[in-house]
């Protein structure tokens, strides 16, 4: 049963407290966007693409695709207010089970993977910037310094976002500025390289023939759209954003362009300072443009610019995705215990320990490239659907409220769902055993959803998804 002390439902139905303005709001969608994958994917990217053109061409059209994305999503979340983000709006479209199985697969793939992924990163260049060795084992141990300080990073942004919304808030707006702040400098960097006259950068880097072809496109295309990833992720916040009808469109659409200005600019002075052809020998292809320029001193930058970066874009994680457990709980579809809000903190403090854990177990699991893969694979196909639904629900509820409308409705989102199924189409040719992996993964949820219905059935649960349905069916402005 809900606790006395916690706060009524506002008209939306929601229980959490909205003290996010739009800058914060910005900053989750920006935050959660710029991680590592800026600072290093370009050269992954360079090794699928044959020439500039394809290069360019793949950051535009990733650009491109997360904006349709960002654009649809504007809808739904003006729609439904909600904590939750995706899970809410596939549960409007399709019922409980598909959302259930997307909060399902959040909780078994892919936010215990994107968890992983940033804190080991974050952790990683963090020792790097302090000259240390942070693969080497701890005491001789089990785990190197780098998975013991990534857990010690969950931990505290874990602690940071349990205190308030508005302290994970702050933290995330200074992080989003700062980061942005070292993607200018490499943009300076790579101006002063071009007024310098100089014809080449990093002589002694490697050149590797690089791959081309439609194929090896696609799968770059996979790593491009995990640097982008995060355009999304303010709708797992919705519930807890100031006038959310107003801020959250505005939020989604201006936070994904000022990622997609700020990766081409980044991109344009990598190009001016780094050839094609060496880039995919440049690990940290950052690291490299600051060097040519700086010399030692640019590396240090840069590693400590993307040990910040991936700090900032972990706490926007742990303010985002447990919003998710939250969420399911309210249905009824997962432990009553992850529904509570702290009495003092107004805050899903119990569901933001359960991230905690799982980022913290999946710290040792993976690589960066497999967690990365993973993740991008998994979220996908429900992105689609999440924008399937923006055309389903039009047909299906005309008259709906819905204070923003898609622009470019009905172009947008197909251009949305065509990339979505080159992107996976391409994969499940390529990769056909992780591809279908991922989809049993998700598959197994199927049987836990019927389980656990029935038992909420018999009253064990207490069952509350009709209620939330029709509270979201009826809402409206207040």
């Amino acid at each position: 049963m809900t606790s006395k002390t916690e706060p009524h439902a506002d008209p939306w139905g929601e229980r959490l407290p909205r003290r996010l303005g739009l800058l914060s709001a910005m900053a989750v969608v920006i935050g959660s966007t710029i991680g590592s994958g800026i600072f290093r994917t370009p050269a992954v990217v360079a090794g699928g693409t044959g020439s500039v053109f394809s290069f360019v061409l793949a950051w535009v059209l990733g650009g491109v695709v997360a904006l349709c994305g960002a654009l649809s999503y504007a809808e739904l979340s003006a729609m439904m207010p909600r904590s939750g983000g995706s899970y809410v709006y596939l549960r409007r479209a399709y019922g409980p089970l598909v959302a259930f199985l997307f909060g399902w697969a959040q909780l078994l793939i892919l936010r215990p993977c994107a968890f992983g992924a940033i804190a080991v990163t974050s952790s990683a260049y963090s020792w790097r910037t302090a000259g240390i060795d942070g693969s080497a084992r701890f005491l001789g141990g089990p785990m190197s310094l780098e998975q013991i300080t990534a857990v010690g990073l969950l931990v505290v942004v874990g602690a940071v976002n349990a205190r308030g919304v508005r302290l994970g808030a702050l933290v995330q707006n200074a992080s989003t500025v700062l980061k942005m702040g070292a993607l200018f400098v490499l943009v300076l960097l790579g101006l002063v390289f071009l007024a310098s006259g100089r014809h080449s950068g990093v002589p002694s880097a490697p050149a590797p023939a690089v791959s081309g072809g439609f194929a090896a496109f696609g799968l770059a295309m996979v790593s491009v759209l995990w640097a982008y990833d995060g355009w999304s992720d303010v709708g797992y916040v919705s519930g807890e954003v100031k006038e959310p009808q107003r801020t959250l469109p505005r939020a989604f659409v201006l936070g994904t362009l000022a990622v997609l200005t700020l990766y081409l600019l980044a991109n344009a002075a990598y190009l001016s300072v780094v050839p094609l052809a060496k880039m995919p020998g440049s690990e940290l292809i950052a690291a490299d443009v600051a060097e040519v320029v700086l010399g030692p001193a640019g590396v240090l930058f840069v590693s400590g610019a993307v040990a910040l970066s991936t700090f900032g874009t972990l706490n926007g994680s742990m303010m985002t995705s447990p919003r998710i457990f939250f969420a399911m709980a309210e249905d009824g579809v997962f432990f009553r215990r992850f529904s509570t809000v702290h009495p003092r903190h107004g805050t899903p403090a119990a569901s933001i320990a359960l991230a905690v854990v799982l980022g913290s177990v999946f710290v040792s699991v993976r690589t960066f490239a497999e967690l990365a893969d993973l993740f991008v694979i998994g979220i996908w196909p429900f992105y689609a659907l999440g924008v399937i639904a923006v055309v389903l629900l039009r047909r299906r509820e005309p008259g709906a409220p819905r204070p923003y409308r898609t622009w470019g409705y009905p172009l947008v989102p197909v251009v949305f769902l065509v990339a979505t199924a080159f992107l996976l189409g391409n994969y499940l040719v390529l990769e056909p055993l992780q591809f279908l992996g991922n989809l049993a993964v998700v598959a197994t949820g199927i049987p836990v959803y019927l389980l656990w219905t029935r038992k909420s059935a018999r009253g064990d649960a207490g069952a509350k998804a009709p209620e939330l349905e029709r509270a979201l069916s009826e809402s409206a402005d207040p």
